[in-house]
């Protein structure tokens, strides 16, 4: 399989690709471009998270729970939190990705397993959807895409990497075809990857609904503010 260095080699230049294209083509705002190339440099580190030790989980963890704090700040605005609860909950997120996530990752992952197929890397893109945060739901698809894009960078890699050359005529490895799959040999490993799908997928679709309701003008509280939400849910 392809090695560290040229995963994030690889998904780094797509990226960059990415970025530029939009900002000179689509006139895309540069820190979304920066950001989207950003995400497809890292993302091709992500189907590694099953491989339990290493650079790859190491660093993707790292990125993961310094980024996602941030990503999520204009969220804990909106719902009104104070100066201090976002610091609390910024830091209740890293720790709970730096040693939550791994620790889940180590105990119930298994290399080359779902983590490799194409429902993972749509996963992803919809998680990195729902981080975004901001009103264009056209630059959160940019920005989720840039995600999918760099996993599936690293999946293509794995599999073309998985075909060598032997004694003058094309072999295919063991490893071939465990990487751009859309099922695993384990059915519960199918069974969490595709409830996780259906289950964000669901969640994409009625999220930018949540997003355009009207909020208190002044909210006071997180509690006022969910309680506004709730009731302009109903009222719907």
């Amino acid at each position: 399989m392809a090695g560290f260095k040229t995963h994030i080699t690889v998904s780094s230049v797509l990226g960059a690709g990415y970025g530029g294209a939009a900002y000179m083509l689509y006139d895309v705002p540069w820190p979304a471009c920066a950001l989207a190339a950003g995400l497809c440099g890292v993302s091709g580190m992500l189907p590694d998270l099953d491989s339990d030790s290493g650079t790859p989980l190491r660093e993707s963890v790292a990125f993961a729970a310094s980024v996602v704090p941030m990503m999520l700040l204009h969220r804990f605005q909106q719902m009104g939190m104070s100066h201090e609860l976002i610091i609390l909950s910024a830091a209740a997120i890293y720790l709970s990705i730096r040693f939550g996530v791994t620790w889940l990752l180590k105990r119930y992952t298994v290399h080359r397993g779902m983590f490799h197929s194409l429902p993972a890397a749509a996963i992803f893109g919809e998680i990195a959807f729902l981080l975004s945060s901001g009103e264009d739901t056209r630059i959160r698809i940019y920005k989720a895409g840039a995600v999918v894009l760099g996993y599936l960078c690293h999946l293509l890699l794995d599999e073309l990497w998985s075909i060598e050359w032997h004694h003058g005529r094309l072999r295919l490895k063991s490893s071939f075809g465990t990487a751009l799959k859309l099922f695993g040999h384990g059915r519960w490993a199918n069974v969490s990857a595709f409830a996780k799908l259906i289950l964000l997928t669901g969640l994409v679709f009625m999220e930018p609904r949540w997003a355009t309701l009207k909020r208190p003008e002044t909210p006071g509280s997180v509690h006022q503010t969910a309680t506004h939400l709730i009731d302009q849910i109903i009222k719907r």
